[in-house]
């Protein structure tokens, strides 16, 4: 649009093309390995005057290959993704350019799942059953440069904060429990004795809060600090 400007040099008005600032289009990328997700969210954000959906990408190679060909102000990434996961999308990305602003939006709310995207660098983290309005909010805050996390996971970040966290060994000996190993066979594995393995099982139980093995196996999982 054209507006009439006073010239402090001559004192005359002139007229100028400016562009409005009441409206600012996001560019948007939606990746999702889900078609009818990842088709379905990115229709309802085309249904929003100041969004711009400019590509979609199936699995993390493909995200990282987009981002780099589109720039995009924002990109709306999954985590469970074939060829590539997106927490390695995000690495690479941000990696590439630190002033990415990556939104996650996933099924996943394990406590370290959201713990390690945020320390990462991802501007953002929802999950998928949140409602469409709170979708929009969060895109617009992360392209706008803020941070958002729903409610939710915000309390779940809080938390894991808040914990004692395991160590890398003991992480080794969680992972081996996952998989149902003995401790003779933890002990084998990972070059300990048995009586250290029972030691790192203990510590494992109480900074858990966790009264035996597979309750601790159970808590690991739903809190992300694992997968099978």
């Amino acid at each position: 649009m054209t507006k009439l400007v006073r010239c402090p040099k001559t004192g005359a008005n002139v007229e100028v093309e400016v562009m409005s600032l009441d409206k600012t289009t996001l560019r948007v990328v939606v990746v999702d390995d889900h078609p009818v997700v990842r088709d379905g969210l990115a229709s309802m954000l085309e249904t929003q005057d100041d969004i711009e959906v400019v590509g979609q990408a199936a699995n993390g190679a493909s995200a990282v290959a987009a981002y780099t060909a589109l720039r995009p102000d924002v990109m709306v990434l999954d985590l469970q993704m074939p060829r590539m996961d997106g927490f390695e999308a995000a690495t690479r990305i941000i990696a590439s350019d630190p002033a990415a602003q990556i939104l996650i939006m996933t099924t996943y709310v394990g406590d370290e799942d959201i713990f390690r995207c945020l320390r990462l660098g991802a501007k953002g983290y929802i999950v998928k059953d949140v409602p469409f309005e709170e979708i929009l909010t969060a895109i617009r805050v992360v392209g706008g440069g803020g941070e958002y996390t729903s409610p939710q996971v915000a309390a779940k970040a809080l938390r894991r904060s808040a914990q004692t966290g395991l160590t890398q060994r003991e992480c080794d000996v969680l992972a081996l429990l996952v998989e149902g190993r003995s401790n003779k066979d933890i002990a084998r594995r990972l070059n300990l004795g048995e009586e250290s393995v029972k030691s790192h099982v203990k510590a494992i139980l109480a900074k858990l809060d966790a009264i035996s093995r597979t309750e601790a196996v159970t808590i690991a999982m739903r809190r992300g600090l694992v997968h099978l």
